[in-house]
């Protein structure tokens, strides 16, 4: 069992898990992990993610609109010019990024098996900021083509101009290592060998 000392001028505390010594994406339940194709899948589907930066020792997270690059590795946002995201990321680039999807409550009679459907993506990597206009450019209509893939640029809606390109930060976050969850079970545990009497079935029908 591994052990994890703290140094405090309290009485030491051991606790039993360390995860620095895993692989920082390691799942503490395999049975939930996806592979890379279902990641990729997932990300080219969920519209909402939350990047998580530092400064210092304060985290902040921001929630954003976002697309995914198979042939750069890469989670593409943007930002206003200036602001907290464009502060802490030419401070600190070391980056985490979440996005994920709700189903069902589940209900139990044992309270520690209540749940609910959900699925995720977990990335860790670093940002940078794409100074390059065409290349600002490029990635904002990648942006563009994912969530209104249908509306034609110039013809439905001007296209990005230089100044709006000024206006605007934008980020790559070099993927290092991912991981995918999928946790859509059907139904929660329950108690079992008369431990608690058995849950009202309304309560499923309810949730």
């Amino acid at each position: 069992m591994h052990q994890l000392w703290i140094e405090s001028d309290k009485p030491e505390i051991v606790l039993p898990y360390n995860p620095n010594k895993k692989p920082i994406n390691q799942s503490r339940r395999p049975r939930l992990d996806k592979d890379d194709q279902w990641i990729i899948q997932f990300l080219n589907e969920i519209q909402v993610g939350h990047i998580s930066t530092r400064d210092g020792k304060q985290p902040f997270i921001n929630p954003t609109s976002f697309w995914y690059s198979s042939e750069n590795h890469e989670i593409y946002f943007h930002s206003n010019a200036y602001g907290r995201m464009r502060f802490n990321a030419d401070l600190n680039p070391e980056a985490c990024f979440e996005c994920f999807k709700s189903g069902r409550l589940l209900p139990s009679n044992l309270a520690l098996e209540v749940s609910f459907q959900y699925e995720c993506v977990i990335a860790y990597g670093k940002i940078r900021v794409i100074e390059n206009m065409d290349k600002k450019r490029d990635v904002l209509n990648g942006l563009l083509q994912k969530y209104f893939g249908k509306m034609e640029s110039g013809k439905d809606y001007r296209p990005i101009t230089n100044d709006e390109l000024k206006q605007t930060s934008v980020y790559g976050i070099k993927i290092n290592a991912w991981n995918g969850k999928q946790n859509w079970i059907n139904k929660a545990d329950q108690a079992e060998d008369g431990e608690w009497p058995d849950l009202d079935p309304k309560w499923f029908d309810y949730y």
